[in-house]
């Protein structure tokens, strides 16, 4: 026994040693890096899956029809690297010219170019203290000098917080993974307030209950709004996203792209976002129910003890008075549904619970109810 734990942590200091010799590679920027972390794909059978915010029903029947439309002898040609048909789509639906929008492989990608081509100035860039957990690690990849400017009590943001010297700022509406929404009167308010720095405003859930930022882009050039058609589209797996903002800005994000990938969407992810977006009927249904459960997960959360922050997300963030959040995470996860607790300071009491369907959700409830029964009685 003795001699096999020898063994094990023989090559456990062999393997370290490779890995320091193999990190010599590194560059400094990569040795600095703390890599993003997405959120867990578990593979279990039966899994009450309410972690990274997928949208519980399918995409449009219309979408899965143009993919599979699109299959066939032209997957050996490259697709076109503007993708012209989609840009085109967006712009009309939007009502914007063409050559205000820009497309990638998923607002992910559309961001990082953000990133590297916008928002590296000689000012700090500001964005709040809770958000997309990319951002941090986007200025870490492209040395970006950055700033976080606290979120108040209640998650929601101040305009007046952000008068600071700055280059840009950059935060999702709504919010993640609060789901709190600015009014877009408010940022038009720091719009105007400061002109010369750019403001991003990153739409990943805008669809589920607010007002999308592109309506100010032809009044604004400082203005530049991200989408992606991963939640509200139903289209994760097929990974587009997109930006719409002045013309100039467009450019220098092409000039980005173009210095490093040409030919960002694939033939099938062209096809199936042009469906998405050309039925327009699926779209709103589909929305309306993610709206309507998550009014119902609300509600029921509230009535079980628990304090939800005001949503206008896929999602909510929820925390209860008594019980600790990793726990009731765990103790979900006995139960076959999975949530997301994040481990940081302010909202490590707190989980988000993507809006799942009506058997999704009746699920997340039931296994909540007998969790908080056996809590009481534990305490008992």
């Amino acid at each position: 026994m003795r001699k096999a734990y020898s063994l094990t942590l023989l090559r456990h200091v062999i393997e370290l040693r490779e890995d320091k010799a193999m990190s010599r590679f590194w560059s400094k920027v990569v040795k600095a890096l703390t890599p993003y972390t997405p959120g867990e794909q578990p593979k279990v059978d039966n899994l009450v899956k309410l972690n990274t915010n997928e949208n519980p029903y399918p995409p449009s029947p219309k979408a899965i029809a143009a993919i599979q439309a699109a299959v066939g002898d032209d997957l050996r040609l490259y697709p076109d690297p503007n993708a012209q048909v989609l840009k085109d789509v967006l712009a009309s639906y939007h009502q914007v010219q063409s050559n205000q929008v820009f497309v990638g492989n998923s607002s992910d990608e559309v961001l990082a170019h953000v990133f590297q081509g916008l928002l590296k100035q000689d000012h700090p860039l500001l964005f709040p203290d809770i958000t997309y957990s990319f951002y941090p690690v986007y200025c870490g990849l492209y040395e970006i000098d950055y700033r976080t400017v606290p979120l108040r009590d209640d998650f929601s943001i101040a305009i007046d917080d952000y008068d600071q010297p700055h280059s840009a700022i950059i935060f999702p509406n709504p919010n993640a993974p609060t789901g709190r929404l600015l009014p877009l009167d408010q940022i038009e308010a720091l719009l105007t307030r400061y002109p010369d720095a750019l403001m991003v405003v990153d739409e990943a859930y805008v669809d589920f209950g607010g007002v999308s930022a592109i309506s100010l882009v032809n009044n604004y050039d400082n203005l530049l709004v991200v989408q992606t058609l991963s939640k509200s589209r139903s289209l994760a797996g097929l990974r587009v996203g997109f930006a719409i903002g002045h013309s100039r800005l467009i450019e220098g994000l092409e000039r980005v792209k173009n210095s490093f990938n040409s030919y960002p969407l694939d033939r099938l992810a062209i096809a199936g976002a042009v469906a998405a977006y050309e039925d327009e009927a699926y779209f709103v249904k589909t929305r309306d129910w993610v709206i309507a459960e998550r009014i119902k997960l609300t509600s029921a959360f509230e009535g079980m003890g628990f304090s939800v922050v005001p949503s206008s997300a896929n999602f909510i963030f929820t925390t209860h008075p008594h019980y600790d959040a990793a726990d009731l995470a765990a103790r979900l996860r006995a139960h076959k549904v999975i949530v997301r607790h994040f481990k940081l300071a302010r909202i490590d009491q707190y989980l988000r619970i993507s809006i799942g369907d009506e058997h999704q959700n009746l699920a997340l409830l039931t296994a909540m109810r007998l969790i908080l029964i056996e809590l009481v009685q534990e305490l008992s």
